[in-house]
């Protein structure tokens, strides 16, 4: 079974999947978003990194969402630095898949051993 931007995805998982590597478990999250961005850098994918999303209702600005990742316009990728990935943080994820006209994201626990690495589909 093939699934959407799966090269895509891959490539995305295989960055993290070095940054895991190299940094290992235990530093701020903010620590893996900037080596992330090296490593996609590195890896010629690109990205907009805490993007801002304007949310509205009924025509009026309400909030914004600021997300870790846009890559290739495509995939968002949320990096995490907890004990476990709970329902509220696929929720957030598909709010934000919502606010951007978009279908799938990657939730990645930069705190467990192996990296842990979840799908988010927005249908």
């Amino acid at each position: 079974m093939n699934l959407e931007y799966e090269e895509l995805t891959n490539k995305i998982i295989g960055a993290a999947i070095e940054v895991h590597k190299k940094l290992g478990p235990g530093f701020l999250e903010s620590i893996y978003e900037n080596a992330l961005a090296i490593e996609f850098k590195k890896r010629k994918i690109s990205f907009k990194k805490q993007h801002e999303e304007i949310i509205e209702y009924d025509n009026y600005e309400v909030g914004r969402h600021r997300f870790d990742f846009l890559v290739e316009n495509e995939i968002i990728v949320e990096l995490k630095t907890i004990k476990n990935i709970e329902n509220i943080h696929f929720a957030i994820v598909r709010s934000y898949l919502k606010s951007l006209n978009k279908k799938h994201g990657l939730l990645l626990n930069f705190s467990k051993m192996p990296l842990e690495i979840k799908r988010v589909i927005y249908e």
